[in-house]
């Protein structure tokens, strides 16, 4: 079993769809680990063995019966309890919705089910995704694999968790502050945020949000780009947004260093020219990453641009998204909805007509900023995070690097100035700490890049092999 779950998507795939693996086996095998590992992660809050297993079968037959097979063809998956899955409890990480069994799927989760996914059950978030760090008063809080007295991240920090102890190899997450992100540089693992309209957005109630984004995590970055060709069906759900057909993300070469980077500009970058406190552990990760994409023949140069208002944008944007998809919500239900989600829904009602003006005119500033600084290098890479994973009993960290925090978004700011920006970015592993603790870096392109991102990031991965280190959790 443990062979068979070392594998990633793409080849478990490929066996079921041979007919060297069924998938009710490998669903087995999934629910198995679920059992051995769960009660010390708390990852998966939601289990439907019967159910899985029935659409494990009938994903066998439909295979037996020569019928055409979905690139995800019976490939067992937990989803983000965030995501509707029809049928199934969706509880948004809140006590309003513990008993909440949704009628539909969410258009991601449809086109994953539509790919041949099996839907297993769900994987623990913070109330209504908010924070990176994944607790709620529903479940508890998610342990992170390699020390489970740590955090794993958030708000999809229950899919990294099972991502990483080998639960399944694949998972969707979303992110509008960090949250594929920063629980991915966490667990070891590979997440990915890409370009606005080219899935299903993190707010399907509002088709105009553009900080919010769906996305895969998995632990390679062969299994992203295939998670990418199943889900990008070649339109796009926002009217006016360019869109990538699947077969973009076919990635090429099969070397160990597949993709020579020689001729690639990567621009280093710690902070933005922001001022954001990163701890030592994070910088001497972003110093590994640099070093290995010079050994792949890329030149490595520092940064300079200028992303002045990122974090004006982000928070007024999310304050307003906020607002809009949770106020009444909070104004019929506050004492039992968290405070953190409170204020971010009274910031956004706070919000003047100037603010949301000179917000967007700093998005326009922003754009015209990118554009620059992708006239200088091709890649940008930047810290994965700001800190190592903390104590999984904080709310959130009031301090990094000797720096006060002053609320529980401050110390997001290395991911969520690039949500600001809007690129498509990469979290990728990039060593352990002192502590054995995972470390990340961020890899970013210009809008719309997405597939030479992959690209670039399966030409690293390959050349350090850090993916592959398993957690803590399989070796006790």
């Amino acid at each position: 079993m443990e062979d068979l779950l070392e594998h990633g998507a793409a080849r478990l795939v490929e066996l079921i769809v041979r007919g060297e693996l069924s998938s009710v086996e490998l669903t087995r095998a999934h629910l198995a680990q679920i059992e051995e590992v769960n009660p010390r992660l708390n990852a998966v809050v939601t289990l439907e063995p019967e159910r899985a297993l029935q659409e494990a079968r009938a994903a066998d037959a439909r295979r037996s019966r020569g019928e055409p097979a979905g690139l995800l063809h019976g490939l067992p998956m937990t989803h983000k309890d965030t995501h509707d899955v029809a049928g199934m409890r969706t509880t948004q990480g809140s006590p309003l919705f513990a008993d909440h069994v949704p009628e539909a799927d969410d258009p991601l989760i449809a086109r994953l089910r539509r790919a041949g996914v099996v839907s297993t059950g769900k994987t623990n978030v913070p109330e209504f995704a908010a924070g990176s760090h994944t607790f709620n008063d529903v479940f508890g809080a998610t342990g992170n694999p390699y020390d489970t007295t740590r955090s794993a991240g958030g708000s999809s920090g229950g899919v990294a968790a099972a991502v990483a102890s080998r639960i399944q190899p694949l998972g969707e997450g979303s992110d509008m502050g960090g949250s594929l992100r920063n629980p991915a540089c966490w667990c070891n693992i590979v997440g990915f945020r890409p370009s606005h309209g080219l899935m299903p957005g993190a707010s399907p109630g509002n088709v105009e949000a553009w900080l919010g984004r769906s996305g895969p995590m998995a632990r390679t970055v062969e299994d992203i780009a295939l998670f990418m060709r199943a889900v990008v069906a070649g339109t796009s759900d926002v009217p006016g947004t360019p869109f990538l057909p699947p077969e973009a993300f076919l990635l090429t070469g099969r070397e160990p260093r597949a993709r020579d980077l020689a001729g690639v500009r990567v621009g280093v970058t710690l902070d933005h020219g922001l001022d954001v406190p990163v701890e030592p552990a994070m910088r001497e990760a972003l110093q590994r990453a640099a070093a290995a994409f010079e050994e792949l023949g890329a030149e490595v140069v520092e940064s300079r641009h200028d992303f002045t208002g990122a974090d004006e944008v982000f928070r007024v944007t999310r304050a307003l998204d906020f607002a809009g998809a949770l106020g009444a919500l909070v104004s019929d239900h506050r004492e039992r909805i968290k405070p953190e989600v409170i204020w971010n829904v009274e910031q956004g009602l706070a919000l003047t007509v100037e603010q949301i003006l000179d917000a967007r005119r700093l998005l326009a500033r922003l754009r015209a900023a990118t554009r620059s600084c992708f006239e200088q290098v091709d890649l940008l890479l930047s810290p994965g995070a700001q800190l190592a994973p903390f104590d999984v009993s904080l709310r959130w960290p009031e301090e990094v690097d000797g720096r006060p925090m002053e609320d529980y978004l401050d110390w997001m700011r290395s991911a969520s100035i690039l949500s600001a920006v809007g690129i498509p970015t990469l979290a990728l592993p990039a060593g352990f700490d002192a502590e054995g603790l995972p470390t990340g870096v961020q890899l970013s392109a210009d809008h719309l890049r997405d597939p030479w991102l992959l690209q670039c990031g399966w030409a690293y991965e390959r050349a350090t092999g850090w993916s592959s280190v398993a957690p803590g959790i399989l070796r006790s």
